[in-house]
């Protein structure tokens, strides 16, 4: 693979789970994907900044085994009516990539922004405690 040195790491990252897949430029073919949740064992940590550098390695190295040396990072938080911001496994999965000897391009936030499409739960009121 002469043009396969760079991919697209996609990082999606919830207050839940952080779930990293490096595709190749058009996205069609996927080289690795893993998520935080699958490197612990209490659901709680799946999250976790560890657990999500502890996945990023695990793809480092299975994208360093398929010839892929640079990445472009696109993150992703839930987006829409949920939260806009990138759960806390992002920065940490982004700095394991980089230590790991994958060169990081550039870093792009892909999160879906709502255009006054769907009404957040709650009611009118909203959410009372």
């Amino acid at each position: 693979m002469a043009e396969g040195k760079l991919g697209v790491a996609h990082i999606y990252a919830t207050m839940n789970n952080t779930i990293i897949h490096v595709t190749d430029i058009s996205n069609g073919h996927t080289f690795s994907i893993k998520s935080g949740g699958s490197q612990v064992k209490a659901d709680r940590l799946g999250s976790s900044p560890k657990a999500a550098m502890d996945a990023a390695k695990q793809v480092a190295e299975d994208i360093l085994n398929k010839g892929i040396t640079a990445v472009k990072v696109k993150v992703r938080a839930a987006g829409g009516i949920k939260s806009k911001t990138p759960g806390p496994g992002a920065r940490p999965a982004i700095k394991a990539l980089e230590r790991a000897g994958i060169k990081v391009i550039g870093v792009e936030n892909v999160t879906p922004v709502p255009h006054d499409g769907c009404k957040r739960k709650g009611g009118r009121k909203g959410r009372r405690m």
